[in-house]
Parts: C-alpha cells; structure tokens; sequence
C-alpha cells in the first residue's frame, strides 16, 4: 500500500495516531491481492476507529471499495473452481472406486474438495470480529459481498449442471458414451456399471455441495450480525448501568 509524508496543521509530522510515521492515503490505492491483504487493511482501519480517530466515511473511496469487493470476487471464484475440479473426482470416483477407508476416512477425502472453502471461510470470520466503525464495516461488508454473490452464483451454476447431467444420462446414452470412449468392451462395461453405480447420488451430492458453498458464503455474514448485536447489547447493557447511577 502506497504512502505518502504527511504535515498536520500543528506542523509536526505525523500519523493518524500523531506520532512520526507515514499517513496512510486512501481511495484507489486500497487495492488487496488476496483476502490476507484484506484483511491487513481492515485491521488498520479497525486500530484507528478504535484509537477514536474521526475519520470521514469517504476516506473509503468509491474505489477503495471496489478495490475490496474484487477481492471478494476473486477469493469466491478461486474456491468454487477448487471445489468445481476436484469435487467429481472425489465424490465420484477416488471415494467409491479407489479408496475404501471406512465412513471416516471416506469422509475426510469427500471434506478435500471444500479445503479452501472451509479456510476462506475461517478467515472471513475472523475478520468479522473487526466490524466496528464506518470504514471497517465498509471493507468488510465489500469483501463478503463480492465472496458470497460468485458462491451463490456459483453453488446454483453447480447443482444446474449435475442435475441436467443426472436426468440426460440414461442407459443407452451412458452405454453409447462408453463405447465411443474406448473400443475396449470390458473398459466400456466397467465405465458403464460404474456410472450406473454413481448416478443414484449426483443430485443428493450436488444438492449438499451447493448447500456447503452456500453456507461459506452466508456464514460469515451471519457471524458478523450475531456479534455486531452482542456487542450493542452489552454496550446498551453498560449505558444502562451508568444511567441507573
């Protein structure tokens, strides 16, 4: 993030904190890479409402703001194209064909394809608990709304797809898929019987994947409320008592 020497009207050099540093200049060069980047910014922001810093809404400009809901985007696209090519070599074939590890070990190689979902998703909690203030509450409310809207989008593109995928593959089509896949019979009936094996649990399976995409995009957001709502509680709690006294 770029920086520039700042003079307040004191004359002395200094931060937002006034102390000697470098004053952090907003708008457009908030521009994260990556959901890490993110989430450094967000702390800044939080470090200075905390402090009580009066900072203008606009500091975040328009796009700043955008700047972070790309982030968001990209961070949900890049799972759900984790989750898009490893998913059916998963759930479809190295659990049932492959690998016979028992219901737990099964269920750990079915949990593989959701590794980076489950992981954004911690991050994206973690974030939440700096929803504070007017600009923290801004990044923040950018980078899940740029993160939830590709895994919606992506989550019911997702099911789509299995679903057409389930109810176009019927016998002779499956058998004619085989065959034209390889000249090898055996090969062909194996493909064959081994799709038929898997075809009962597409739409259940692409049903609970899309679910699981869902919930790692609306989570974060649920989080964030419940705790935004703990802390006005507790807040209204404290005023009350210092009313009363």
């Amino acid at each position: 993030m770029a920086t520039s020497d700042f003079e307040n009207n004191s004359g002395d050099s200094g931060d937002f904190f006034g102390n000697n540093g470098r004053y952090m200049s907003g708008g457009g060069e908030w521009k994260p890479k990556n959901l890490i980047d993110a989430i450094s910014e967000i702390q800044q922001f939080f470090v200075m409402e905390k402090e009580g810093q009066s900072i203008s809404p606009e500091f975040l400009t328009l796009e700043g703001t955008i700047g972070f809901f790309k982030t968001g985007m990209k961070t949900g696209f890049n799972e759900a194209i984790f989750i898009f090519l490893l998913f059916p070599i998963f759930w479809f074939y190295l659990t049932p064909f492959i690998f016979h590890s028992g219901w737990l070990g099964d269920a750990l190689l079915d949990g593989i394809p959701f590794v980076l979902l489950i992981v954004n998703t911690i991050m994206c909690l973690y974030m939440g608990r700096y929803h504070i203030g007017t600009l923290t509450r801004r990044a923040i409310h950018s980078v899940y709304f740029g993160r939830t809207i590709i895994l919606v989008i992506m989550s019911f593109v997702l099911y789509v797809l299995y679903f057409c995928a389930a109810n176009l593959a019927k016998p002779v089509r499956v058998w004619s898929l085989a065959t034209g896949f390889t000249y090898n019979e055996e090969m062909a009936k194996s493909m064959y019987y081994g799709a038929e094996k898997v075809l009962p649990y597409v739409i259940p399976s692409a049903m609970v994947c899309s679910l699981l995409m869902l919930m790692g995009g609306l989570l974060p957001y649920g989080a964030a409320f419940l705790l935004d709502r703990k802390r006005r509680k507790k807040k209204d709690k404290t005023q009350a008592r210092v009313d009363g006294d």
